[in-house]
């Protein structure tokens, strides 16, 4: 053959030889190969990704932090509704049904007495039921909020006395037990539970979770979040606690700023709320007659009746007003 013939031939079998291949990863049996090179690609494509979605959005990671904060704050205040646990941060030891016990009790006997006293069956029915549901609750809480109120005002004391001893070297457990011993209810009642969970085997951050669904402050939260990343991480655990110590007193003190801030309006809403109950008293001292049509008539009776309930959303809107979370 010539060399032009020899040319031919070779560009010929060279097209042959592409053509056969492009046709072999065309064919639905082999496409498995394109497949895994694509598979290869995204796998050796994807961690870059994340690295860089990662690192390129830090908005986007705080709005996930915030989101599970709250997700949190949502189940613990939702645990903390129910009256197991108000009865707990009362510091009430009978159970819930003892509690409805009694407070079914008291409806009863209230409604009894609204009918011994000449009433209507429904106004007497009325009283039980409002006096058996919100008696009682309103107590509990009364008693949960003053015990939170103690522990909270004695809170950073204790950081003090663990910040102290952690410096002169004892170890933390056993500034849990002079904690205990030293400081006053309910601070060393909770501690003392606190030191008992931890000698019978529950880990520290176990036995701060059941003490935080027993007395639910931002105070203790922050204190059980101290602890947990020191045992994670390490570090300058005094330094650290010495730091909340300050934060929780500069929180004492703004809330006495506040405090004193709004006592005025604070006042102003005990008076407007309680004037009107009182010019009815001293009305009825008086002047008996100028009243009665309102409490022997079907008419007086619904007139004070929407009294009450308008007097009871001005208070509460009075109320949320002047008060402040911090």
């Amino acid at each position: 053959m010539t060399f032009p013939v020899l040319m031919v031939l070779a560009v010929v079998l060279g097209i042959v030889a592409i053509g056969g291949v492009a046709l072999a990863f065309a064919t639905p049996g082999n496409s498995r190969a394109l497949k895994r090179a694509q598979a290869i690609t995204d796998r050796s494509r994807a961690p870059a990704a994340r690295t860089r979605s990662a690192g390129a959005d830090p908005a986007l990671r705080r709005k996930q932090i915030l989101k599970t904060l709250r997700e949190e704050e949502r189940r613990h205040r939702k645990a903390s509704l129910n009256m197991a646990a108000r009865l707990q941060q009362a510091g009430l030891s009978f159970s819930p049904k003892i509690f409805w016990i009694a407070s079914a009790g008291l409806g009863a006997a209230v409604l009894l007495l609204a009918v011994v006293l000449g009433q209507k069956p429904w106004i007497g029915l009325l009283l039980g039921v409002g006096v058996g549901l919100g008696l009682p609750r309103w107590v509990v809480s009364f008693l949960a909020k003053r015990r939170s109120k103690k522990f909270g005002e004695s809170f950073a004391d204790a950081s003090d006395i663990i910040v102290r001893g952690i410096k002169s070297g004892l170890p933390v457990h056993e500034c849990l037990q002079v904690i205990a011993r030293e400081s006053p209810e309910p601070l060393a009642s909770e501690f003392r539970r606190l030191v008992d969970s931890v000698s019978h085997g529950v880990t520290l951050e176990q036995a701060l979770e059941k003490m935080h669904a027993r007395m639910p402050l931002a105070e203790l939260r922050f204190f059980t979040i101290v602890l947990a990343i020191q045992q994670k991480t390490g570090g300058n655990l005094a330094e650290a606690l010495g730091n909340l110590s300050a934060v929780l007193r500069s929180r004492k003190l703004m809330r006495e700023k506040i405090k004193a801030y709004s006592a005025e309006a604070s006042a102003s809403a005990m008076i407007i709320g309680s004037l009107p109950p009182g010019v009815v008293i001293l009305i009825s001292v008086t002047t008996p007659s100028y009243l009665s049509v309102l409490f022997h008539t079907t008419s007086g009776q619904l007139i004070l009746g929407g009294a009450a309930i308008w007097m009871a959303i001005g208070v509460f809107i009075m109320k949320r007003m002047v008060s402040f979370k911090i």
